[in-house]
Order: C-alpha cells, then structure tokens, then sequence
C-alpha cells in the first residue's frame, strides 16, 4: 500500500533523520576566519535555517554536514575554494563618484548591486579617496577559510512550497 496524503507517515522511533538533499536543517553556528575573529554566529538569534543540496550554504559547509543529524555537533573548516571563493583582483576597480546615483553619503562598507554584462553583481565600497570610490566585486569572505562550529538543532523534510521557493520558511527563515 503506497502512501497517499490522509496519510501520516512517522520516523521509527530511535531512528533519526539525517541532512540529505531537500530535507531542512536548524543550525546553530559561529563562524570564525583564521586569526580566530567572529565573522557571523547564531547566538542570541534563531538558528540558521536551509535546505541542503540545493546551493543554500557554501558547498564545502552542505558536503560536511551531510548525513548528520540532531544533536551532531562538529568543527568544520571550509578552504576558499568550497567557499566564498578565491579573490579576483580583477573584480576592484576605481569609479568616480558620480556613478553612486541618488546616494547622499558614501561610506566604506556598503554594499549595492550593479548590473553588469553577467547580471546582477554586489560590489561593496573598500575605499572612498575624494571622488574616487574604489568598489570590489569579491565577496567579503572571499580568500578566507571559514571554520565554522555548528549543532544541528533539528531536521525536517522540506515542505514543497519551501523547495519551490528556494528557501526555508518559519523560524530561521524567510517570511516570519
């Protein structure tokens, strides 16, 4: 007898689910760079909330987590490469302040988007020199490894509205 949706289908006791493609995972994580500064953490906010298998996280952080389940807690450092990438130096350029439409007051550190020949870009502004803006299309982390500490809190199946849309709903995701 397959199942069909009156029905409820239940984990047997003991077993637990493990993070595969399309199942949801709650995290709680810090996020540290080499010199041991924190980048990013969970702490004192709602878990991390994503869909594995589908490019929610960096892929070498989905390639660890894969198969763990509630409770696991693990120490994962991802090279640059399953990461945010290399740096391209080729991504900085120098622009003149003109190009920044509509903004009263430039600072370091915002970040804008800028269409590009290859869509849609974030750059964030490094440097501003008079009316020279240096922008840089590299993502902040770019370059750096990333060690995270993670607990899985739970996994679930995701819902297919949450696989239509591309990301968690509820709690530690979109649309609270």
């Amino acid at each position: 007898m397959l199942p069909d949706d009156r029905m409820v289908i239940r984990p047997i006791k003991g077993e637990k689910m493990q993070i595969e493609k399309h199942k949801v995972a709650l995290l709680e994580y810090t996020l540290t760079n080499d010199s041991g500064e924190i980048m990013d953490t969970s702490e004192g906010n709602e878990p991390l909330a994503y869909i594995q298998g589908i490019g929610n996280l960096v892929p070498g952080l989905e390639e660890e987590l894969e198969g763990k389940s509630q409770g696991d807690e693990l120490k994962v450092t991802v090279p640059p490469e399953k990461g945010y990438g290399v740096r391209d130096d080729g991504l900085i350029q120098v622009v003149d302040k003109s190009v920044f439409q509509g903004v009263d007051e430039l600072q370091v550190g915002m970040q804008f988007q800028a269409q590009g020949d290859d869509g849609v870009q974030v750059i964030w502004i490094t440097e501003i020199n008079n009316d020279e803006v240096t922008i840089d299309g590299n993502h902040p982390l770019a370059g750096e490894n990333l060690t995270f500490d993670l607990k899985v809190v739970e996994v679930r199946d995701a819902t297919e509205e949450e696989l239509d849309h591309g990301h968690v709903h509820g709690p530690g995701g979109h649309h609270h």
